[in-house]
């Protein structure tokens, strides 16, 4: 190939990519191999690819990649989610820019139209995964709602039904009056928000005045309620105090008027109430609060919906009829004030809970409801938790799992759209209803009740399910396994191996594909689950469109290559952690693939002499254990999910010590004029063996580079399927550890060799002379003057019994060594040296300082830029500090 200067990501991921999708790389069928099975977290057909996207999939391809080179039978099965609510309100956004209402349609033409969004926009997200390198198998593509997918949802809610755990019944529920529909509490955020607390007065009435809801009373006295929510006060059923609260004993039996539409509701008496909190006095609205709900079914108080679905106020208020809730609140804020009933207002903070999906305010709202019973559902999955079968990564979730699987609720299941799977559910016209698969075997089960039944009595549900209802079931039907449970597919692929998800849909999908997974197979559906952390930005926060802090992962694909960009994200992702990401790992990520990139042209650049003799034994048989001994830490991370870690174990073997150290130690001496440097045969063979292995531990974290290089003709000939994705992973060899210590000890001598020469100035050409004074048992001499003569750039080196007087010492260990430097330097070519960096770093000073004396640069300039503009200033100003003593100090001899 021709070696471009620098490695052109770009170039190498369109040709790998397709290359890899035209072999059927990706491709899975059950043979007999060992499975290795993950299936994608569906993202929702409605979603663009983000930053948690990124991580959640680089790390399901490091580990698809690695079982594939492990010799597995790897199958990564991708997919989308239809998501109900955020699908459905995308329709609506999308018909009302066409000028159509949904109420205008029938349930059939929403649905087409819904399927035309889908298909135009459904897999966007699909295809940008392609561009991260994910090796997905494609043809196995699945979404929530393909027909096979949807008939199998349909199966488990017969199922689960006629066990008698999915029930219809009143219950109060979270209510979304932006998608109008019920969410499950999973689905509700809570958000501290900043309100106003009103203090209503509610006049009690005299004992001796008749109960009519239309008296006006002058008043005597009231009780003063606080509430945050006064546009309900005309749904309140009672008010409620402590029946120890001894200031409102005589106010037991007692009634009051509702202000403004003048009701007369209850006092009851409930220890519930906090007497010390607000004024001690609660009003209760069951119809629009949970709480409140609870002491209405206890004291059996009426129950008074004042709320359409879309939270506007209806008849049942009697004023302020059709208005939002919020403009209704501030309206009502002053029909009080105007009426003499609001005391005061003050600021106040509390939690709200918002529909994860629109972000609209929750509304409890009492509906007509689907649920399914949890406990009998939650108790083997949490079995499968805590006795290990499946592993929580880290185990510091499960206490966070068994919290919420012995808290479970029964949850709601039916939502209020026409986007997803409808309810198997038909109502006769007798009010019962019966469930089936479908229609027609809805009227078997109908006749049975009376034979007299048609097809046209028979009125299906209007609700579907809800998403996590369907997602739950992923790992078993996207191998058709509720429909067909006995098929090759299933019973090869699952229990699949890892997941790879978020910890906050550990409840919302991992607890519910583990329900299933137990009630209809009995088997857990995977072994591990990795639980990724939040990525946020360097300051911290949650990365989000609306705080304008997130990069498009495209772009930084474009600038920094998907390698880069995979291994930036994996460089500060400690599994369950959250990611603090800064960009600069992309960059570093970008930096370490031009790393490898040079050390494969260096090595490029050479040619094998077989007349010379090799000095690189020794080198050639400490990268070989470090090699080794990297290969078993590496191995050791990933068995316990560290892939940061792995990753950084990689990072470290290519830069330091194959590049920096190994390839330094071997490199054959610069001849000037020549094209190819010479090498001996062994030295060349061995090298090219440990640059092969070492793109074989690359290729799953840095996949489009490795495969590039592989097909180099540096390897010899390749095979059309003789590829870097499917090379055998390397073994774990012997580990010479005294090797390995004693090499550790030679780097150390190098690297204080190093500083002396760069403390005193001098260039790095100049030889110096090197004595030890040994009372360890390493032989300095004999075995490793080669690689210390190489790198340290030593003159000679001999043993001493004593201190040498005058040298530089340094200690390693036992052994001391000394580096004389008064030598015979040509004093004037040093002086010459050193006066020209003198004058290269005045003028490199002179064009910095302009730069940070022009106002308009300071102005425009990123912080970043004029920081570093500053480092370079103080870099050069320390360096000619020093130039300067060198130049004093030549100048005196």
């Amino acid at each position: 190939m021709d070696i471009a200067k620098t490695y052109l990501p770009k170039q190498a991921e369109d040709k790998w990519y397709k290359y890899w999708l035209e072999h059927n790389f990706f491709r899975s069928v059950p043979d007999e191999r060992e499975p290795y099975t993950i299936v994608i977290p569906p993202p929702n057909v409605t979603g663009v690819l983000h930053m948690g996207h990124m991580l959640n999939n680089t790390i399901q391809d490091v580990l698809i990649r690695r079982a594939r080179m492990k010799g597995k039978n790897a199958c990564w099965v991708p997919g989308t989610d239809h998501a109900s609510i955020a699908t459905e309100a995308k329709v609506v956004a999308m018909l009302k820019e066409r000028g159509i209402n949904k109420k205008d349609l029938s349930r059939d033409e929403f649905l087409a139209y819904a399927l035309e969004w889908k298909d135009k926009y459904g897999g966007i997200i699909l295809e940008q995964l392609k561009k991260l390198g994910a090796s997905c198998d494609w043809e196995r593509t699945k979404f929530t709602m393909d027909e096979d997918m949807s008939e199998s949802v349909i199966d488990y809610f017969v199922h689960l039904h006629k066990k008698g755990w999915i029930y219809r019944g009143v219950r109060m529920v979270n209510w979304d009056p932006q998608g109008k529909t019920a969410v499950s509490d999973e689905e509700v955020i809570r958000k501290e928000v900043n309100q106003k607390l009103y203090y209503i007065k509610y006049e009690v009435v005299s004992t001796n005045v008749q109960k009519e809801t239309n008296h006006v009373a002058n008043p005597t006295e009231y009780l003063t309620i606080a509430t945050t929510r006064p546009e309900t006060i005309m749904a309140d059923a009672a008010i409620c105090i402590n029946p120890n609260d001894e200031r409102y004993t005589h106010l037991h039996g007692r009634q009051v008027y509702i202000p403004l539409i003048n009701r007369m509701i209850p006092v009851i008496l409930d220890e519930y109430v906090t007497m010390d909190f607000g004024t001690g006095c609660l009003k209760v609205t069951p119809a629009h609060d949970l709480n409140d709900y609870e002491l209405g079914q206890k004291h059996k108080l009426q129950i008074i919906d004042i709320l359409n679905d879309d939270a506007t106020l209806n008849e049942k208020a009697q004023i302020l009829i059709g208005e939002d809730r919020f403009i209704a609140r501030k309206k009502i804020a002053v029909l009080l004030e105007e009426a003499g009933a609001l005391d005061k207002m003050e600021d106040y903070t509390s939690q709200i809970g918002f529909s994860e999906r629109t972000n609209a305010a929750i509304e409890p709202k009492l509906s007509m409801q689907w649920f399914c019973k949890m406990k009998e559902l939650a108790g083997p999955a949490l079995d499968y938790v805590l006795n290990g079968e499946v592993k929580l990564i880290p185990e510091k979730f499960i206490n966070t799992y068994r919290h919420w699987m012995e808290n479970v609720r029964d949850w709601n299941i039916s939502r209020q759209l026409w986007w997803g799977q409808q309810i198997p559910a038909y109502y006769l016209p007798n009010g019962e209803f019966v469930v089936a698969k479908t229609k027609e075997e809805a009227l078997v089960e109908a006749q049975a009740i009376d034979p007299k039944f048609t097809l046209s009595d028979l009125t299906q549900e209007e609700d579907v399910l809800d998403t996590w209802f369907s997602s739950g079931l992923w790992p078993i039907s996207v191998f058709d396994g509720v429909r067909n449970p006995d098929n090759a597919e299933i019973n090869y692929y699952y229990p699949t191996n890892d997941l790879v998800t978020a910890p906050e849909i550990l409840f919302f999908w991992v607890a519910r594909m583990i329900m299933s997974g137990y009630e209809l197979r009995g088997q857990k559906p995977f072994n591990n689950v990795y639980l990724t952390g939040i990525v946020r930005d360097k300051l911290g926060r949650k990365m989000s469109k609306s705080l304008g802090n997130s990069p498009d992962p495209l772009d930084l694909i474009d600038q920094y290559g998907a390698d880069g960009v995979r291994v930036g994200m994996l460089l500060c992702s400690p599994a369950g952690n959250d990611l603090m990401f800064d960009e600069k790992y992309c960059k570093q990520g970008s930096g370490f693939a031009n790393k490898i990139w040079n050390a494969f042209k260096l090595i490029k650049g050479w040619q094998v002499d077989p007349n010379l003799v090799s000095n690189n034994q020794v080198a050639i048989n400490w990268f070989e254990s470090r090699f080794n001994q990297a290969l078993i830490d590496i191995e050791s991370d990933f068995a316990q999910y560290r892939l940061s870690e792995a990753l950084m174990a990689t990072y470290k073997l290519v830069w330091d010590d194959f590049c920096a150290w190994y390839l330094e130690m071997i490199k054959p001496v610069y001849q000037q004029g020549v094209e190819k440097q010479s090498i001996d045969e062994p030295t060349y063979r061995a090298t090219i063996a440990f640059f092969e292995n070492i793109l074989k531990v690359l290729h799953p974290f840095m996949p489009f580079l490795t495969e590039e290089l592989w097909h180099d003709e540096l390897f010899g000939q390749r095979e059309d399927l003789d590829c870097c994705i499917v090379a055998q992973l390397p073994t774990n060899g012997k580990v010479n550890t005294q090797l390995k210590t004693e090499l550790e000890v030679i780097q150390q001598i190098i690297t204080q060799v190093r500083n002396i020469r760069s403390s005193k100035g001098l260039s790095p050409n100049m030889a110096l002379p090197l004595a030890v004074k040994v009372t360890s048992k390493i032989d300095y001499e004999k075995k490793y003057w080669p690689i210390i003569k190489q790198l340290g750039n030593i003159s000679q080196l001999t043993e001493v019994n004593g201190a040498v007087n005058g040298a530089n010492n340094f200690i390693i260990g036992t052994d001391e060594f000394f580096i004389t430097l008064n030598l015979n330097v040509d004093v004037a070519a040093e002086i010459e040296r050193f006066e020209k960096e003198e004058d290269y770093l005045i003028g490199f000073l002179r064009s910095v300082q302009a730069k940070l004396s022009n106002e308009r640069f300071i102005a425009n300039a990123k912080s970043e830029i004029v920081e570093n503009e500053l480092k370079k200033k103080a870099d050069a100003e320390a360096r000619l500090e020093m130039v300067r003593a060198n130049l004093r100090g030549l100048r005196d001899e």
